[in-house]
């Protein structure tokens, strides 16, 4: 198994590889205020880096709130077992 990791952390470094060969050029960013001019590889793996980056923010929050739901819904489930079983507890009255 440890040989399949490091075969496949082997070929993903290959493929890096030659992605930053095949795309060595140079690339011009203008910002507002300014310009700067980086290869395209670099731009390409940042902006990926920084998409995969703000997709992992979204599901942690999104993940987060299912959670706050799910801990609140579970104590209202707690407490109506708890009144359940208190209504059970009491005995039943005949009033004729």
């Amino acid at each position: 198994m440890r040989i399949l990791t490091y075969f496949i952390a082997l070929i993903i470094i290959l493929l890096g590889i030659t992605f930053a060969s095949l795309n060595s050029g140079p690339v011009t960013i203008h910002y507002y205020i300014g310009q700067h001019t980086f290869s395209l590889s670099l731009l390409l793996v940042l902006v990926f880096a920084a998409g995969s980056l703000l997709g992992l923010m979204v599901g942690f929050w999104l993940v987060l709130k299912l959670k706050v739901k799910n801990y609140r819904l579970a104590q209202h489930l707690k407490i109506a077992e708890k009144e359940i079983q208190n209504l059970r507890a009491i005995p039943l009255q005949d009033r004729h």
